[in-house]
């Protein structure tokens, strides 16, 4: 196990400026280690898997498919994203379906929790824009969004502001500095660092950027789809994400048949949608091990936090106190971590 008894402003050099490696930095520097954050990418970060997340805070939704790990580290990870960043916008969530998907509507109220059942009335009334849409609708009150584009930067000024230096252009290995420095070096590569974690596999989501100021939401829409659900997520500037796509592959395009089904099951939330200008296509690939759980991987100085899949905006800030209470005071998750 690793000695608990390093000064606060002891050497943390953490490796990935995504997501998961940002919020490892905020903590660290905020409990006054001395963080170096290097990124092998610039400052757009555009070639980093958050630049194609859709940045939904759902830990009650997500409890449909994912184990119970996922909802309580995404409910802990709430309460830090309103400590942290109290402008986040936790407007709640909304679940509609078709009649067609009737029943797996009726399956999904039943797999999840702290909802509420809306009517036609009520949904209208949340949100105008899908009035006479759906006649019903679940109103997850407690969860939020996020918009990766910008909330990263935000965290990046944050590293910054409570001492932390982030490099750039910056291409290192977690061995190489290990060797260099008695501090810790915590790994938050993701398919990045299959060069040590072979089992990590990349799981494919797809996106499409959208404008229309015909339409106006102000929280997350999941739409029960066939396949998957269709997230219809609202941005600044009148511009909507839609997602989310899980396929088992590693090639970074957005097929036809996945934009016919975005663009087809967003037009029938509403058909507005249908003029709206398409932006942007694009997809990135999620980190994650064969069992789709996060890992926190200890091995000495040496620390890997890694395996996030589809929920690293829900996930890293937690993730991230874990890894901080490890280190200072030699706290293990059993559920989470591995040490060897």
């Amino acid at each position: 196990m690793l000695q608990t008894t390093k000064r606060p402003d002891s050497p943390v050099s953490i490796i990935g400026a995504g997501i998961a490696g940002a919020w490892q930095a905020l903590l660290f520097a905020q409990a006054g280690h001395a963080v170096t954050l290097h990124e092998r990418g610039d400052e757009a970060m555009t070639d980093a898997t958050s630049h194609w997340a859709g940045g939904m805070l759902a830990p009650y939704c997500e409890a449909e498919v994912a184990e119970p790990i996922i909802s309580r580290l995404g409910l802990r990870s709430l309460h830090i994203w309103r400590r942290e960043l109290p402008d986040t916008p936790f407007n709640g969530s909304l679940v509609v379906a078709h009649p067609r998907e009737r029943n797996d509507f009726e399956r999904f109220a039943r797999m999840t929790e702290d909802h509420r059942r809306l009517d036609a009335a009520g949904l209208a009334e949340l949100e105008p824009s899908l009035e006479g849409r759906f006649r019903d609708a679940l109103f997850f009150p407690a969860e939020g969004h996020v918009e990766p584009r910008r909330v990263l930067p935000q965290l990046h000024e944050r590293i910054r502001a409570a001492g932390g230096t982030i490099k750039f252009c910056s291409d290192v290995s977690a061995t190489d500095l290990a060797k260099d420095s008695d501090g810790i070096v915590i790994d938050c590569r993701g398919l990045g660092a299959r060069d040590e974690k072979p089992e990590l596999r990349g799981v494919k989501g797809e996106m499409i950027l959208i404008e229309t100021d015909e339409v106006q939401l102000a929280r997350p829409v999941r739409l029960i789809h066939p396949r998957w659900p269709l997230y219809v997520i609202p941005r600044a500037d009148n511009l909507f994400m839609l997602g989310a796509t899980s396929i088992e592959a590693e090639d970074t395009g957005v097929s036809v048949r996945s934009a016919l089904e975005l663009l087809g099951a967003a037009y029938t939330v509403h058909p507005a949608f249908g003029e709206a200008r398409i932006v942007e296509f694009g997809s990135g690939l999620r980190p994650a091990f064969p069992d789709n759980l996060p890992r926190i991987g200890i091995h000495g100085r040496k620390i890997s936090v890694n395996g996030l899949y589809r929920h690293g905006f829900l996930l890293a800030p937690a993730l991230a106190e874990l890894t901080l209470a490890y280190v200072e005071r030699g706290q293990i998750d059993n559920e989470v971590m591995q040490c060897r």
